[in-house]
């Protein structure tokens, strides 16, 4: 059979109406404005740091902030692009850079800490990181989830983890707003780990968040 003549063929043959997905861009749009809102929410909720206007004066606290915010809206975008039929494929890795610029800005505040004294090398336990992200994370990681699941299931692991790495990152920015730890040590440790184990269990739940679904005639 012609591919032409099996392409009509399947077209006659459709008992549903085929909905367009949505370009990526529309759908990260849609995604920080259902993101954004319970963010900011939470953080008002807590309360906001008594020190934050002298955080806002230092450059590598908030070059630390500009760099989570990037990981989140790179994943974000890089997860709605994994679902979508024909795009390439290195859209599923610029969210690269900038967990490296995140990474390698927290890993020099530790170099500059262990310069200032050993002090600033001690891990304490901050239990509060993880449910915390967790919190912050809860609609930004559902509005998430629920946009792969209308996707393709192209890529379930690569873009279910991108998705939660995301939702992750965005709470650990939402967090730092109102959460006073800044041993660069302890960031990476509870913040940074928190936010891998999300991303690691939000891979492994993609093949059963994203999957083909198969219609039956009545």
């Amino acid at each position: 059979m012609k591919t032409e003549d099996l392409i009509n063929a399947l077209a006659a043959d459709v008992r549903t109406p085929v909905r367009r997905l949505k370009p990526p861009v529309i759908g990260l749009i849609i995604w920080l404005a259902l993101s954004a809102p319970w963010v900011a929410f939470v953080v008002m909720q807590m309360g906001l740091r008594p020190d934050l206007a002298l955080k806002l004066a230092e450059p590598g606290w908030m070059l630390e902030e500009a760099a989570a915010l990037m990981v989140a809206v790179t994943a974000a975008m890089a997860a709605l692009c994994a679902g979508v039929p024909g795009r390439p494929h290195w859209e599923r890795w610029v969210p690269v850079l900038p967990l490296l610029i995140w990474l390698g800005t927290l890993g020099a505040g530790c170099l500059h800490e262990m310069e200032s004294g050993p002090g600033g090398l001690i891990l304490r336990s901050d239990w509060a990181c993880l449910p915390g992200i967790i919190m912050i994370g809860l609609v930004p990681g559902a509005a998430m989830a629920l946009m792969l699941h209308r996707r393709a299931p192209l890529a379930p692991v690569l873009s279910v983890g991108l998705g939660g790495l995301a939702a992750a990152a965005l709470a650990d920015f939402g967090l730092r707003l109102f959460h006073q730890q800044d041993a660069r040590v302890m960031v990476i440790v509870w913040q940074v780990g928190s936010v891998a184990l999300l991303t690691a269990v939000s891979a492994l739940l993609g093949p059963r968040l994203v999957r083909w679904r198969h219609s039956r005639d009545g």
